[in-house]
């Protein structure tokens, strides 16, 4: 089992930029296919992006493609998720999770594939 949690949310502004950070402990960090998903109030909780466990593959959503970047540093235990040119829809609850895996280049998108969570950090993003 690997132990997460969440950091670096708050409040920003639309156009901004925030950094959110996920420390690992417990099980090999870096044998976990790690994701970042969020959860908005009315809505499902919904994957947003993904990296695999040498971080040599990412995956995004469309909506955040080109604006979000996944990286993870295995050295320090910790995925990261830059994220820029917030919009007011990127207001969530974000939450890291990990999947143990042997498989290199699977990143699954469903939130059952995972099996341990963070607790999340609130990101707000005014207009």
């Amino acid at each position: 089992q690997v132990q997460l949690v969440e950091s670096g949310g708050g409040l920003v502004q639309a156009g901004g930029s925030r950094r959110v950070s996920c420390a690992a402990s417990g099980r090999t960090f870096s044998s976990c296919v790690m994701g970042w998903f969020r959860h908005a109030p009315g809505n499902e909780r919904e994957f947003v992006a993904g990296i695999t466990p040498r971080g040599d593959m990412t995956y995004y959503i469309d909506s955040v493609k080109g604006r979000f970047t996944i990286s993870r540093d295995n050295a320090k235990n910790t995925v990261y998720l830059q994220m820029n040119s917030l919009k007011p829809e990127d207001t969530a609850v974000y939450y890291c999770a990990a999947r143990f895996t042997f498989a290199l280049s699977y990143i699954p998108k469903e939130k059952d594939k995972y099996q341990d969570w963070g607790q999340g950090t609130q990101v707000t993003v005014s207009s």
